[in-house]
């Protein structure tokens, strides 16, 4: 019976535990690439893919918008910054509970800067533009959180 109870309790702490954790390595690289004028802080553009992520998954935000290597390690090693898989068929028709602000912060941490004003249209998807690197996109965010562009 004891084995029985045991083996329950690891499978439940198994089930809670993130499927992924990025490595050390992974983040290291990641803090690299982010801190773009090599500063040991992200401010500015270096920092608003990240506070999305970090607003998204409901992380206290710094109230200052920079974010200090330390902090980013541990939120990474978290997967604060994890992307999400795309749904199939993104994006898809529903309705649509965020606001322009929480939709304009999935499509800024998928990558998307500068987004546009968005609008929801009939089928419950805000739509807008960005810029993707140097290429303006159009941008779509359903009701899912799923971030299209093209």
């Amino acid at each position: 019976m004891k084995r029985l109870i045991a083996a329950a309790l690891i499978a439940c702490a198994a089930a809670g535990a993130p499927a992924f954790a990025a490595s050390e390595a992974d983040c290291a690289a990641e803090w690299t690439a982010a801190d773009a004028n090599k500063d040991g802080v992200l401010a500015g553009v270096e920092a608003h893919r990240y506070l999305a992520y970090i607003r998204i998954r409901a992380q206290v935000a710094p109230q200052d918008g920079r974010i200090m290597q330390d902090r980013f390690m541990e939120q990474c090693r978290s997967d604060v910054f994890k992307a999400e898989e795309q749904d199939p068929g993104a994006p898809l028709k529903g309705a649509n509970s965020f606001t322009e602000s929480q939709a304009r912060d999935r499509a800024t941490a998928a990558g998307i800067a500068d987004v546009s004003a968005l609008t929801k249209d009939t089928d419950g998807i805000w739509r807008g533009t960005g810029k993707k690197g140097d290429k303006e996109v159009a941008v779509a965010v359903d009701y899912k959180g799923n971030v299209v562009s093209q």
